[in-house]
C-alpha cells in the first residue's frame, strides 16, 4: 500500500526550497549508495551549513500531517534531502537499503528503514521523463506528482526514478523507521482507524469503544520500541 498526500508543503515551503536548491551544493548521488551503477543524481551535501534548513522545512511538514502519521505510525524519520535529475539522469529499480546511518561519525544512530518518501518540487509540465515508478507485481504504477505533493511507499518495494530527458526534475526524499515494521500490520492498523475516522459518531458508541481497544492493543502488540 502507498499513500499519496496532496498538498504535503505549502507554496511558501516550496519556493523556499526551490530557492535553497539554487544556493546549496549537490555531490554525486552515488555517495550514499556507491554499489548501485544505476543511480545518476545528484544530491544535497549535507555537510553544507544551509543544509538543515531545507531538512527541517520538510520534518516541519511531517510533524504537522495527521495523515502521513495515521499512515506511517513513524518513530524516526532521516533528514530528508534535495535530489536533483538533469537529462540523462535516471535512477533504476532496486529497494532502499535496509538501514541508514544518521550523522556524523561519534554521533550517529541508525535507522531501519521501512518507508520511503518522494516528495516532488518541480512543476511537472517542466521536464520529460523522471516518473517515479513503483513496481506492484507485473504493474508499473508511474507516478510525476504535482509541486508540494508526497508519495509515501514501502522501503522494500522495488522502484526506481525514469530517465529525465528534458528539463530538470527537483524533489525532496527521506526514510521513515516506522513503530509497526511489519506493513501488512500498518496496513491492518491503518484501515481500523480510518474505519472509525469515516464512520465518527454515527458508530454505536460501544461499539466504537470497543474497535479502540482493539486497534490500542493491536498497536502494543506489533510496535517495535
Amino acid at each position: 500500500m502507498f499513500q499519496e498526500l496532496r498538498d504535503f508543503l505549502n507554496p511558501a515551503e516550496i519556493a523556499r526550497l526551490t530557492q535553497l536548491s539554487r544556493e546549496l551544493r549537490f555531490v554525486e548521488g552515488r555517495l550514499s549508495n556507491p554499489a548501485n551503477t544505476t543511480k545518476v543524481n545528484l544530491q544535497t551535501d549535507h555537510t553544507d551549513p544551509r543544509y538543515p534548513e531545507a531538512a527541517q522545512i520538510v520534518l516541519d511538514a511531517f510533524q504537522r500531517c495527521r495523515p502521513f502519521r495515521d499512515f506511517a505510525f513513524p518513530r524516526k524519520i532521516a533528514p530528508p534531502l534535495l535530489s536533483r535529475y538533469e537529462p540523462g539522469m535516471m535512477y533504476g529499480a532496486h529497494a532502499d537499503n535496509s538501514f541508514l546511518t544518521i550523522g556524523a561519525p561519534g554521533s550517529s544512530y541508525q535507522l531501519r528503514s521501512d518507508i520511503s518518501c518522494t516528495i516532488f518540487l518541480s512543476d511537472p509540465a517542466s521536464y520529460e521523463g523522471g516518473e517515479l515508478t513503483l513496481h506492484l507485481g507485473t504493474k508499473p504504477v508511474m507516478i510525476k506528482g504535482r509541486p508540494g505533493e508526497a508519495f509515501v511507499y514501502p522501503s522494500t518495494l522495488i522502484h526506481e526514478v525514469r530517465p529525465v530527458t528534458s528539463g530538470e526534475r527537483l524533489a525532496s526524499v527521506t526514510f521513515i523507521e516506522s513503530l509497526i515494521p511489519d506493513e501488512r500490520e500498518r496496513n491492518i492498523l491503518y484501515e481500523i482507524q480510518d474505519v472509525m475516522a469515516l464512520e465518527g459518531l454515527k458508530m454505536d458508541w460501544q461499539s466504537r469503544v470497543r474497535l479502540e481497544v482493539v486497534a490500542h492493543n493491536l498497536k502494543r502488540m506489533w510496535s517495535r520500541n
